[in-house]
């Protein structure tokens, strides 16, 4: 049987091999993890922190340079990728509402990158998926 240290750092640097993380962000996934396992070991509730506590934190950056062209950084951790919502779901628990509420962020702006969402239209538009869209309500609307 691997010890807790070990099967921590095999879940670490798995993580590790997919997220690009600061040798300090390293040692403190390590550290936590470590603690979890050790008071599962011991039978004892595991302490994770909430949503609350999380809402408490000042903004990594600010809400103008959080939503770039090419880029959207997480308010809370301040990573940086094309779309929010699986990152806060997986990584913060978190819904894109209770993340807009928490930094209040209007509905209208969009949790992703514009470039993405322009590639993404332009290729809806390419394949005509409005098209299809319109005429799957017409006969809809005419079977009723």
């Amino acid at each position: 049987m691997a010890t807790l240290l070990e099967m921590a750092a095999e879940i670490v640097a798995a993580h590790a091999s997919t997220t690009p993380m600061t040798k300090e962000e390293l040692i403190a996934e390590l550290s936590e993890l470590h603690k979890a396992l050790s008071a599962i070991d011991k039978g004892e509730a595991v302490v994770e922190e909430t949503v609350e506590e999380e809402a408490a934190q000042a903004p990594v950056i600010s809400r103008k340079k959080a939503f770039g062209k090419d880029k959207v950084t997480c308010m809370i951790c301040g990573k940086t990728m094309k779309t929010l919502a699986r990152h806060l779901k997986t990584n913060h628990g978190m819904t894109p509402a209770q993340y807009r509420k928490q930094f209040d962020i209007p509905r209208t702006q969009p949790l992703a990158a514009r470039a993405y969402s322009e590639s993404r239209r332009q290729m809806a538009i390419d394949r005509g998926l409005g098209d299809n869209l319109a005429k799957a309500r017409a006969a809809r609307a005419k079977n009723k």
